[in-house]
């Protein structure tokens, strides 16, 4: 049709344009590269920053959130660099193909007015001609537009594939590792685990053999680039980069000759020292390890309990069950052996209550009986436990070791393998397999072992299990008062079963709903958006695209002028085709100045605004709302909404602007040459507008529903992550998959349903459009006479332009509309309540706290508003330097002590505490700022009471200084991916000397020194390339380096063998016995040496004496629990 029109001149500026193929490719290219950069950082931040959510508890302890502000900034900033590029690239991009019909258009009328006519002389520049082709070029105009989008998105989704694919092609867990053969053998006699001459490793194959002199120049070198590094990174006040911490794996063996037979109803117990290899051998046994030679055949069902408890959020009831069908009787027993029944009646729901992410409702020792209860319940032939006594205290050890685990209990003819520190049961298992430097180096019953005298022999006279043995069997028997109270608790028939796991309650349910707005996105909304982008940015936006506008219309007028003049000799070729040209090249660099200050300038300041203030709140929310909302919801807003912030929002401003320009534009134009048409642009208006209006309340509900979908798919992976290795032992991998395959429907109906709408509104648009152009030319042809040919001509290529530009508007619009849900949902978590300020204004004592000096006045607290207390009304006073032993039953408060202590959870009165002056209270706001009016204080009958340290009402210190003042070694001991200098000083405050030290006094020295690449080796996701035991090692080394004078011990040994726990206590004892110490601990032997020790029963202090006077009490609560440890001999009695 353009060739009707200009003859072979159209095929001249189509040329010109493809000539700028090369560019165009160079380009795409460039995209390429940033694009698949940025979305590599976008993986490392939110890996980051499931990280950081899933040890926040840990975080805040330390007072680390600053530090891990920075790291996550690291990862932002580069993020954001190529986020930048990708602006800069996506204008010329954009640019290349919005104004590719204009750079047409002048090329063919400039060939044509000049060679295009007969003979290759001047072609007929009439309006007629003109305005055909224009139309004809502005019909190009959208398709060519979309281009530039269509190769973005392509371009993302090749990006996205190779990543995919990657991860789909990655090596997978080898079949043949493990023989397991899911039923029993017909012969009672054969072994149901049965290993012979394997040899078992964390990674798949060895590197090619380097000599130690190649090692030692390879690691020097390392270290030397890494002191460099963490010179720069010091100077700069940032952590070190990551990807530039060396990452040495261990492609050496862990456990090597392994021959081992298990046969049926056999217990076997497994010892050995911290990090000798005990969680591996579980480890190859269910597969998860790299057999490099030799054979593992397992029959029957598997069942595995894992060191640290795996809870899936779910009810109490769920978790036991997990996806099996429900066997009232079964339950019961399992419930009973488990020693939850008393825990279930104390539950708001009973076991329909729902225990949170990571099982945050639990304590400790109750995490680990729900594991243990859900493999119970599994009804398993062989079950693999892992130090699951070392989570509870001595009263529930003896209750699961008599009811579930030891000779007479509920598995006692299933065949076990266990994991222990707990010495003192080992008279009375089947056989013993003792671990050491990754071999089995001895494998008996407890008597050849003894007489053997070998480190066995070592193991047991070193703890001086002699000293409780005859009390210790008593316990077993029954004959403690403390066992008879749970027998009594747990034996307490049918109907208390019933009625303790089957009532509900308001607080069961402890995840509510994710919110989700309904109607229309609020102006609001585009206000936080402009704001963030700066209001001059987007002023200057709006401005440039009206501007770009304008000179497209004055393109389209001077053909116009052209057409009507054109051989009057006003003006000659030149100068016609010299303004042409002008006005297009105005035009381009108008377009791609506006799109740069859109994508570069404007949306990366908005997105970088957005993400650093949800990241801010984050971490100042207090850890009530992280164990009330899934981690998957708040990734969600990390990942799906940032990444809608990041680049589709701006893409959808910058079509609004244009479209909504054009069509202004064009009326314009056509109200300007026919005026007639003005009268039916109200009444188009109007339908334009229902159909909008009818259309947005849909798709931006489904795009909510949308967004809300993805949480849940987010929130599984982070859950079936957390709990591999459990899901495989149990063969419940079909079970997930097909979960997170129904999840991801749900969100794919949502999503489907709003590409639907969105067809539903083109169809309609379209009509719209027709209607438009149908009445342009009605118009034109009644004032034929009155309208010169050029306006006529004018005015109808624009009409059906216009078709086109209304219906990219209204899509457009919606989308953006559907976009700013996002910036709605980060919103919404950056207005969240936060906990008490970091910094106040209070003045402290110079190096306060100097003494220690810890004092609880009258002090309840409780986890958040609506929960029944957890701490109440206690007092109590710890003097400077003293060692005060904390202990008590399961869920006793011993842990909401030391969350008081740092401030985690607040006194039951206020958000913050209440200053008590001279006996009176008096209300003190210590932040004097704006946060203070956000929080209001909640109005309860009794005073929360107050916490002092060193004279100084806690509540008015900042949290920053407070929690970096204190010390702890936190019941869960938790490392973070990163160095392991960065574990240990994450503010790169400390030398390396000071470093090594406090690894030396921790007994990792050695250890360390063993590990590639030393301080800087790099610590994998979740700490899992080092044990339970050395991690709680590296947690006392980070004590050692806070020189505070109060230190908490949280369960610090308890993941520890009793050798390490003697050296530990040494050290403890040595290092610090000029601070104040409270240690909580579930080994009543770490605590008999303590000053004084603090008994809690149901949140109250029932007993505060020395150890000493507490003994000659047969009837103190601490006289049984030491009975019931084996701590007091036949004569204390």
């Amino acid at each position: 049709m353009l060739y009707q029109q200009i003859g072979w001149s159209v095929f001249v500026g189509i040329g010109a344009m493809i000539a700028l193929g090369p560019i165009q490719g160079l380009i795409a290219k460039t995209f390429m590269k940033a694009k698949a950069r940025k979305l590599e950082a976008m993986d490392e931040r939110v890996r980051l920053m499931n990280e950081l959510l899933s040890g926040m508890r840990v975080i805040k302890l330390y007072g680390w959130n600053d530090s891990f502000k920075e790291r996550v900034g690291v990862y932002r900033r580069r993020e954001i660099a190529n986020l930048r590029k990708i602006g800069v690239v996506f204008s010329f991009l954009s640019i290349m193909f919005q104004s590719a019909p204009l750079l047409v258009a002048l090329v063919s009328f400039s060939v044509y007015a000049t060679h295009g006519g007969p003979d290759f002389g001047p072609g007929d520049i009439s309006a007629q001609r003109i305005f055909v082709s224009i139309t004809l070029f502005n019909l190009l105009n959208r398709p060519i537009g979309m281009l530039s989008h269509i190769i973005a998105e392509t371009i993302g989704v090749s990006v996205a594939t190779s990543r995919i694919q990657k991860f789909l092609l990655a090596e997978e867990i080898s079949e043949s590792t493990v023989e397991i053969i899911r039923t029993l053998p017909e012969d009672p006699d054969t072994p149901l685990i049965e290993i012979k001459g394997a040899v078992f490793a964390w990674e798949p194959e060895e590197p090619e053999v380097e000599t130690e002199k190649e090692r030692k120049a390879r690691e020097k070198l390392a270290d030397k680039k890494y002191k460099q590094l963490e010179k720069e990174a010091r100077k700069a006040g940032k952590p070190i980069p990551e990807k530039e911490v060396p990452v040495e794996k261990n492609y050496g063996p862990t456990l090597t000759d392994i021959n081992l037979k298990i046969t049926r109803g056999n217990l076997t117990a497994v010892v050995g020292r911290v990090g000798q290899g005990k969680t591996s051998l579980l480890s190859a046994i269910i597969g998860d390890m790299y057999k490099r030679q030799g054979s593992v055949k397992v029959y029957g069902r598997m069942a595995y309990v894992p060191q640290q408890a795996w809870i899936v959020n779910a009810t109490l009831r769920d978790n036991i069950t997990f996806g099996n069908e429900f066997d009232q009787a079964r339950y019961d027993h399992v419930i009973m052996a488990s020693g939850l029944l008393p825990d279930i009646a104390m539950l708001p729901g009973g076991d329909m209550t729902e225990i949170g992410e990571r099982g945050i409702n639990l304590s400790g020792g109750q995490r680990q009986r729900v594991s243990l209860a859900r493999s119970a319940y599994e009804n398993a032939d062989v079950y693999l436990l892992d130090d699951p006594l070392s989570a509870v205290d001595a009263h529930v050890d003896q209750h699961l070791w008599q009811h579930l685990i030891g000779p007479s209990g509920l598995l006692k003819d299933k065949t076990r393998i266990l994991v222990t520190h707990a010495i003192h049961h080992l008279e009375h298992v089947d056989q013993i397999v003792v671990i050491n430097d990754g071999k089995i180096s001895e494998i008996g019953q407890y008597d050849t072992l003894m007489e053997a005298k070998n480190s066995f022999y070592q193991l047991i006279t070193d703890y001086s299990v002699n000293q409780g043995k005859k009390t210790k069997e008593k316990g077993v028997n029954g004959e403690s008062s403390g066992e008879d109270e749970d027998d009594e608790a747990t034996q307490g028939g049918e109907e208390k079963e019933v009625e303790a796991t089957t009532k509900k309650d308001d607080n069961a349910e402890l995840i509510a709903e994710e919110k989700m707005n309904t109607g229309s996105v609020s102006w609001n909304v585009y206000n936080i958006y402009a704001k963030a982008a700066s209001y001059r940015w987007s002023l200057l936006v709006a401005i440039m695209f009206i501007l770009a506008q304008a000179i497209q219309i004055g393109t389209n007028l001077w053909l116009n002028y052209w057409s009507d003049v054109a051989g009057t000799g006003h003006h000659t070729i030149g100068e016609f085709l010299g303004v042409y040209a002008a006005l297009v090249v105005a035009y381009m660099a108008m377009n791609v100045t506006s799109s740069y200050v859109t994508m570069v300038l404007a949306a990366i300041r908005a997105s970088n605004r957005l993400h650093d203030r949800l990241l801010s709140k984050m971490l100042d929310l207090p850890m009530s709302f992280f164990d009330t909302t899934p981690l998957g919801r708040i990734i969600n807003r990390f990942s799906g909404d940032i990444f809608s912030i990041d680049e589709l929002t701006p893409w959808n401003f910058i079509n609004v602007f244009v479209c909504a320009t054009s069509v202004l534009g064009t009326i314009v134009v056509i109200g300007t040459t026919t005026p007639v048409f003005l009268a039916i642009v109200p009444p188009l208006a109007v339908l334009y507008l229902l159909i909008q209006g009818y259309y947005i309340r849909t798709s931006r509900q489904l795009k909510r529903i949308d967004s809300v979908s993805k949480s849940p798919i987010y929130q599984h992976f982070s859950e079936t992550l957390a709990g591999v290795s459990t899901i495989r032992a149990l063969n419940a991998n079909q079970r997930f998959i097909s979960d997170n395959a129904g999840k991801a429907d749900l969100a794919a109906n949502a999503y489907f349903s709003w590409i639907v709408s969105n067809r539903w509104l083109q169809v309609r648009l379209e009509t719209l459009g027709a209607v438009i152009v149908l009445a342009a030319a009605f118009f034109a042809v009644i004032g034929r006479n009155s309208l010169g040919a050029g306006n006529v001509g004018l005015a109808l290529s624009y009409a059906l332009s216009v078709t086109q530009d209304i219906t990219w508007l209204v899509r457009s619009y919606c989308d953006l509309q559907n976009q700013l849900v996002a910036v709605e949902r980060v919103d919404e978590y950056a207005n969240k309540n936060p906990e008490a300020p970091s910094v106040t204004d209070v003045k402290l004592p110079e190096n306060w706290p100097q003494a220690g000096h810890v004092e609880f006045r009258n002090y309840s607290a409780r986890y958040r508003e609506g929960l029944d207390l957890v701490i109440k009304n206690i007092s109590f006073t710890v003097q400077p330097a003293e060692k005060v032993g904390i202990c008590g039953r399961t869920g006793a408060g011993k842990s909401s002590l030391t969350l008081a202590l740092f401030r985690i959870i607040e006194a039951a009165n206020s958000h913050w505490a209440k200053v008590s002056h001279n006996g009176s209270d008096k209300d003190t706001d210590p932040t004097k700022g704006d946060i203070a009016h956000d929080l209001e204080k909640v109005e309860v009958e009794e005073d929360g009471g107050s916490i002092w340290i060193d004279g100084v009402d806690i509540s008015t210190v900042g949290l920053r200084y407070l929690r970096q003042h204190l010390a702890i070694i936190p019941q869960e001991p938790t490392l973070f991916v990163g160095s392991l200098r960065e574990n240990l000083d994450p503010f790169n405050e400390l030398q390396d000397a000071d470093l090594w030290e406090a690894l030396e006094r921790a007994h990792l020295k050695e250890h360390v020194s063993s590990l590639a690449g030393g301080l800087s080796y790099k610590v994998t996701q979740n700490g899992d390339n080092f044990s339970v035991g050395q991690r709680s090692l590296i947690c006392l080394a980070r004590a050692l380096l806070r020189k505070t004078k109060i230190l908490i011990l949280d369960e610090a040994t308890a993941a520890v063998d009793v050798q390490t726990d003697e050296l530990i206590q040494k050290t403890i004892r040595s290092e610090f016995k000029d601070r104040t110490i409270l240690t909580i601990a579930h080994r009543i032997k770490t605590i008999m040496d303590s000053d004084k020790i603090l008994v809690l029963e149901k949140g109250r202090v029932e007993e505060f004496e020395s150890p000493q006077t507490l003994l000659q009490r047969p009837d103190s609560l601490f006289f049984k629990l030491a009975q019931q440890a084996g701590e007091i001999k036949e004569s204390e009695e």
